[in-house]
């Protein structure tokens, strides 16, 4: 099970007990604020595309929405999102549990740039109803991030 790659990995790091599991729903960024009583734009979710026939995971705030002339620009293609199955298969973790951690190593994560705005957020731990309430360097540390990206559009 996902969650349990996702434990392993935090628990490197003595950080294991920090995931929060609930007893609903967490699969969608409105489930999640739900669950965590928090805004929706504080939850990060994580966004699964194939670049050049490899998968890339966006984690951005859960008030954006992807911008695809920003998406182009940087990375060079049209945003093709992932499908549910290619999405557990290629990266790790299915379709409402997807996070940027304990991801398979062709997996490339970048943060958005929405994201920068928060103190903490709180990303998925690979499973429908878990997170982790993290400070944007800590998500920045532990995600493995390539980098940042500016490809959405501004919070309404």
């Amino acid at each position: 099970m996902a969650i349990e790659k996702v434990r392993a990995y935090f628990a490197a790091y003595g950080m294991a007990d920090r995931i929060l599991e609930f007893d609903e729903s967490s699969a969608t960024v409105a489930l999640a604020a739900q669950a965590l009583h928090c805004e929706p734009c504080r939850i990060a979710k994580t966004l699964s595309f194939l670049v050049d026939g490899n998968p890339v995971l966006i984690v951005a705030a859960g008030d954006v929405r992807i911008d695809n002339r920003k998406y182009k620009a940087y990375f060079g293609t049209k945003a093709h999102m992932l499908s549910a199955g290619e999405v557990e298969s290629m990266v790790g973790h299915a379709v409402g549990g997807v996070c940027p951690f304990a991801v398979k190593p062709e997996v490339t994560v970048y943060l958005d740039d929405s994201l920068k705005r928060f103190g903490t957020v709180f990303p998925a731990c690979g499973s429908a109803n878990s997170a982790i309430e993290l400070t944007v360097d800590e998500l920045e540390r532990y995600a493995g991030c390539r980098g940042w990206v500016d490809v959405c559009k501004a919070a309404e």
